[in-house]
């Protein structure tokens, strides 16, 4: 059988696969999980979600699980899931969970957990929690089982930490932020307004049922067109749960994970903040930000696509800086996952410190043509194996040079190799993607 939990999670269709009697059983085998690993107190979670509307159905079952485990919880309400990250460790919680599916539409949902000082529960953890979904469990009865607080300053408190981790006033910055209708709806504008910007919020409107429809991070055209009508430095777009960030800059171009990561590790390089002077990124971010740190003095180590590698890469390696191409950015200073609000506050800080456009600042790294080409194949080892195209992958790297990179990986989930090619122009890395596709074809 597949494994319950994913990269990010247990995620899937709100009340198909992922069902209120099943966000129950894994909140309930999560609080006995870590109570059996800590036996020395009460259980305590904080529970968070985006405001989807199948949020509240699924925030009820989990908050039952826990106390059916004999957890105490804190419930924070509508929140960005790196506020609840947060709070798990300013609040001393056990447990942190939050009830979001990120970037994807409206009828998902999912169940994130966080566990001691707010970091994601690594694999073993998930293990036992789902392994705990079958196993027989003594309910508590009476006064064992859990109680339920509301925190009504969840919110606030999370700004105020958001406000210190990032002090530099962002006076006389003109910000549109797209909110994707989602977490951030309340708090990113209100947050960045507190630190002096002036703002125009859209899409923090949310209804239960508008949450990524059409906004957001993976819909950029509309904070485009905001950004231009109203003469704003630049824009922030944020996806449901708030734990990514891209931008626009004055001239209306995006500006992606990686400009972002670059523009940061610079800043961070000149004040001494970033450690060994080294960027943690995955393999899948463009060649242009390994070519622009090469230039700035700045190392890069990259790790396997994944927010959790980049996140096993910076806690092991102690260092301060790290992220995906797609937004989310991790200063492992100031919290212990991807911070969409974070990072926009310490791009924004930038812009003010320096003076300097966004569209200047993003300008040290210039964004290679990327072309990914999926290839549908009977056996994903014997590519792998396949001395063929291994001769087309070093054929095809030789003639890029420094100047394009060669990237073959094997889905995951399906029977598929991506074959991933960068160069200086388009139109040669599509004939080069082509070519070793076709290679990869022949070859299973």
């Amino acid at each position: 059988m597949a494994r319950l939990f994913g990269t990010d999670g247990v995620r899937g269709l709100a009340n198909g696969e992922l069902t209120p009697e099943l966000a129950m059983s894994v909140a309930a085998s999560a609080a006995r999980v870590l109570a059996a690993h800590d036996r020395s107190h009460r259980p305590v979670a904080v529970v968070g979600r985006d405001p989807r509307a199948s949020g509240e159905m699924l925030e009820a079952a989990v908050v039952a699980g826990l106390t059916s485990a004999g957890a105490d919880v804190l419930r924070l309400g509508v929140i960005p899931t790196p506020g609840v990250a947060y709070l798990v460790g300013a609040l001393s919680a056990d447990l942190g969970v939050m009830i979001s599916a990120s970037h994807n539409p409206m009828p998902d949902n999912g169940i994130k957990l966080f566990g001691d000082g707010g970091h994601k529960l690594p694999d073993g953890i998930e293990d036992e929690i789902e392994a705990g979904l079958t196993a027989a469990a003594i309910r508590p009865t009476g006064a064992e089982i859990g109680r339920v607080t509301e925190a009504h300053d969840a919110v606030d408190r999370y700004i105020a930490h958001l406000i210190e981790a990032s002090p530099q006033s962002l006076a006389g910055i003109r910000v549109v932020v797209d909110c994707a209708n989602g977490a951030a709806s309340a708090a990113a504008p209100d947050v960045y307004r507190k630190a002096g910007a002036e703002v125009v919020a859209l899409y923090a409107e949310p209804d239960g049922v508008n949450i990524n429809d059409g906004c957001g991070s993976t819909h950029p055209e509309r904070l485009r067109e905001a950004v231009l009508a109203h003469g704003a430095d630049l824009g922030i777009a944020h996806d449901g749960d708030a734990d990514r960030c891209l931008a626009v800059d004055a001239e209306g171009n995006l500006v992606d994970g990686d400009q972002i990561m670059a523009v940061l590790a610079i800043a961070m390089a000149e004040a001494g903040e970033l450690v060994d002077d080294t960027l943690v990124a995955t393999v899948m971010s463009n060649l242009g930000l390994h070519l622009a740190m090469r230039a700035h003095g700045v190392a890069l180590r990259t790790t396997s696509v994944g927010d959790r590698y980049v996140l096993e890469e910076l806690r092991s390696g102690g260092f301060s800086l790290g992220g995906e191409q797609s937004g989310h950015v991790v200063l492992p200073g100031y919290a212990t996952t991807g911070d969409g609000l974070l990072t926009a506050m310490r791009l924004m800080a930038r812009v003010a410190a320096t003076g300097r456009p966004l569209a200047e600042l993003a300008g040290v790294m210039r964004r290679l043509p990327q072309v990914l080409v999926n290839v549908k194949v009977a056996d994903k080892a014997a590519v792998a194996a396949s001395p063929a195209v291994r001769d087309a992958v070093d054929a095809v790297t030789a003639e890029l040079g420094e100047e394009g990179r060669v990237l073959l990986r094997p889905s995951g989930t399906e029977q598929l190799v991506r074959v991933m090619v960068e160069a200086p122009a388009e139109e040669t890395a599509q004939a080069a993607a082509d070519r070793l596709a076709g290679v990869v074809s022949t070859a299973s």
